[in-house]
């Protein structure tokens, strides 16, 4: 399985790229530049064929691709003669005025909003369910989840409490958990005003969730409430060893009695037994089995349950004016949301948990398409589509940063040429690239530690 993960990664990392480079490539045509290659994947090239002044390349690494204009080998040429400007070729890239340079490169970033908006759009069109748990919260610093845990948290100081009902984040209303996630992530260090539901009474809360400098993301320090009723047993695990079926809604566990799933997991976190007796209610008879439970080395036991989680209905757009809003408006809110995820980068959080690098990106798509893939009807489709659409706005602003190498760095060197009527001197130009190289580079090394340290924990 794991290698279809990565096959699927592979392939749908390597279309968001595609996309991009295709951008260039149109872009490119438009202005009067040649292609003189376009290639489909990276690396030996495997086929292809010639189509005009442009060769077409299948090559062997199904990532992404490149767009390879004419000039680039003027520019190597110009280079080693220390020359003290660029060649101006008709039809060249560092011929065409700067104007045209600076669209070609704003066209690779603008192809991956445009394939962001179509993506989303598509998603808005399919209704479908996910599973999800209620907007019912649980205090994490009354329980042990067997993860490190504050005495405190911003619920606590807010006066939450466990069993409270969020039905509202700033005026917005939330109908489960992943609503409330989607409230509170962006909200790190800012005042949020809630309501909740305690008892049967509304009333209003101001919460200010705290920085998670793992992650970069608003921490409530809540987690969902659901009923302890088993979903599902794995194969082979303790819990069917012992007996226990879905459905079984546990009421005790070592003879402490259980009101919601947390509660059960953190009695058992607790004292981490070798053999405990769970009370169960089958069919509205109480029933007690034993399970035999061993401990590995990250606090984690082989009981092997999940418990039930409610499902979520989605209903799709049903015209093309809606499904068209409702693209536009989800990359909107993506854009702003990976504009603030950037800026919490500079707010102390831990770079090697918080960057992803190439190796995690791709587990992440080749998982988001393998769980598509699984998932039965058109729902499944919208996991992978809407993924590549988040990914897509996040390649956009990555490449439109003012950073030597990136298309925002070479956005800002034409401008600047614009302006000065004049061309730079090629070493300025390589000097100017080889600056954002070692930029990037250090980037891709703090991310693929991070991306180490996240497949050693899994």
């Amino acid at each position: 399985m794991l290698i279809v993960t990565i096959f699927l990664g592979l392939i749908g990392l390597g279309l968001v790229v595609l996309v991009h480079e295709l951008g260039h490539f149109a872009a490119a045509r438009a202005m009067g530049v040649e292609v003189e290659a376009f290639s489909i994947g990276w690396g030996p090239r495997i086929a292809g064929f010639k189509r005009g002044a442009t060769e077409w390349r299948f090559s062997a690494l199904p990532l992404g691709g490149y767009c390879k204009m004419k000039g680039e080998e003027s520019f190597r040429k110009a280079l080693q003669d220390k020359a003290s400007d660029m060649p101006r070729e008709p039809g060249s890239f560092y011929g065409a005025a700067p104007w045209r340079r600076v669209v070609i490169a704003l066209s690779g970033p603008l192809a991956n909003v445009a394939f962001a908006i179509v993506a989303f759009m598509i998603v808005s069109t399919i209704s479908y369910s996910v599973p999800t748990y209620s907007n019912r919260v649980v205090l994490l610093s009354e329980f042990n989840l067997g993860t490190k845990t504050l005495a405190s948290y911003p619920a606590d100081a807010a006066g939450l409490q466990s069993g409270d009902r969020i039905i509202a984040v700033d005026g917005k209303k939330i109908g489960d958990f992943s609503d409330l996630l989607q409230n509170i992530t962006l909200s790190a260090n800012k005042p949020v005003k809630l309501k909740i539901e305690r008892g049967g009474i509304v009333y209003d809360k101001t919460i200010t969730p705290m920085l998670d400098k793992d992650t970069g993301a608003g921490l409530m320090g809540v987690t969902y409430w659901a009923d302890p009723v088993i979903g599902k047993v794995s194969e082979g695990s303790a819990a069917q060893i012992a007996g226990l079926l879905v459905g079984d809604k546990i009421v005790s566990i070592g003879g402490k009695p259980v009101r919601h799933a947390v509660e059960a997991l953190s009695v058992l976190n607790s004292a981490k037994p070798e053999r405990v007796a769970i009370g169960i209610e089958r069919g509205g008879s109480p029933m007690e089995l034993t399970a035999v439970l061993s401990w590995n080395a990250q606090g984690k036991s082989n009981l092997g349950i999940v418990f039930k989680t409610e499902t979520h209905s989605v209903k799709g757009a049903t015209s093309l004016g809606g499904a068209v809003a409702a693209g536009l408006d989800e990359t909107w809110g993506t854009f702003d949301a990976t504009l603030k995820g950037l800026g919490s980068l500079f707010q102390g959080v831990d770079l090697f948990k918080a960057l992803s690098g190439p190796a995690r990106i791709t587990y992440m798509v080749g998982q988001s398409a393998s769980e598509g893939i699984q998932n039965s009807g058109q729902g499944g489709l919208a996991i992978p589509i809407e993924f590549l659409a988040f990914l897509s706005i996040g390649l956009f602003i990555m490449n439109l940063l003012p950073i030597p190498a990136l298309d925002g760095g070479q956005i800002v060197m034409f401008v600047i040429e614009g302006v000065r009527r004049r061309g730079l001197k090629p070493l300025t130009i390589y000097r100017y690239q080889a600056i954002g190289t070692t930029f990037i580079l250090a980037i891709f090394v703090v991310a693929t530690i991070g991306d180490l340290l996240f497949f050693v924990a899994k």
